[in-house]
């Protein structure tokens, strides 16, 4: 079957989930391409509509094992019209638990045909210079598998017919889902004098919990502690404090120091 439009839908707060999804596309080398970037709240407004003609394609990156909460509203609202559908997680390199399974499930009830599905290795929302937890990831051989990927999802495409003759897959997962939903709500963001109110982070925060007009103000009620704004700051003027959140990190160094591989199904 061919595809007219390539949608790629993604939620990436520190770029991981991006870099993945794009390299996924690089594969399927279909020439329209459609990003919808939902890492911002401006953009979980619209709902999304799909047709039997395109492709969609959704990347999240995992939270404490399942689909992040805070875009079960958007992805629940998803008007598909037997749309053939790519699932992609992307972890920690810890575990990824139920995710796919999860995001699987949800884009069949909103009307998808899931194609594919994958779950890569992005770095850690906890990692530091001080406790590293799959620094640098994806690198270049995760990107080379992503494009691989795609690839393969053309290749399903071409060997089927219509959207009809697309069969189940098989993910790994539980019923029911495991992992946590509830996220913790902790002041855990040290702010030094380098701060120079640019306002990167407040602009770059998934969920709006910086003021824009003080940088220095974080509602903790709404952070996911994604840590973008630690990550996406030109002046290193944030850090983790001392803490809950600091303590994870150094588990997650201490515990998960071997690197672990990206896998397809289809």
């Amino acid at each position: 079957m061919k595809i007219q439009l390539l949608k790629l839908v993604c939620f990436s707060p520190t770029g991981t989930t991006k870099a993945i999804i794009q390299g996924v596309a690089r594969g399927i080398n279909q020439s329209t391409v459609e990003l919808i970037d939902i890492t911002r709240p401006d953009a979980r407004i619209q709902p999304l509509q799909t047709s039997e003609n395109e492709l969609l394609v959704v990347a999240v990156p995992v939270y404490m094992g399942r689909v992040p909460a805070l875009l079960n509203d958007w992805l629940h609202v998803i008007k598909a019209r037997n749309t053939p559908a790519v699932c992609i997680v992307v972890y920690g390199n810890r575990v990824y638990d139920d995710a796919l399974l999860e995001l699987k499930d949800i884009l069949i009830k909103c009307g998808c045909k899931p194609i594919a599905s994958a779950a890569y290795i992005g770095e850690h929302s906890f990692s530091s210079s001080e406790t590293p937890t799959a620094e640098g990831r994806p690198d270049a051989s995760d990107l080379n598998h992503a494009e691989l990927f795609g690839r393969k999802i053309n290749e399903k495409l071409l060997s089927i017919s219509s959207v009809n003759h697309i069969s189940d897959i098989n993910i790994p997962g539980n019923y029911p889902y495991g992992g946590v939903t509830e996220l913790w709500s902790v002041d855990f963001i040290a702010i030094s004098n380098e701060c120079t109110q640019c306002g990167i982070c407040a602009e770059g925060c998934p969920v709006g919990a910086i003021d824009s007009e003080n940088n220095n103000l974080i509602d903790m009620e709404k952070c996911i502690t994604c840590c973008a704004c630690i990550k996406n700051c030109p002046q290193n003027a944030r850090t983790m404090k001392n803490g809950l959140v600091k303590d994870a990190a150094i588990r997650l160094n201490k515990l998960y120091k071997e690197r672990k591989e990206p896998v397809f199904f289809l």
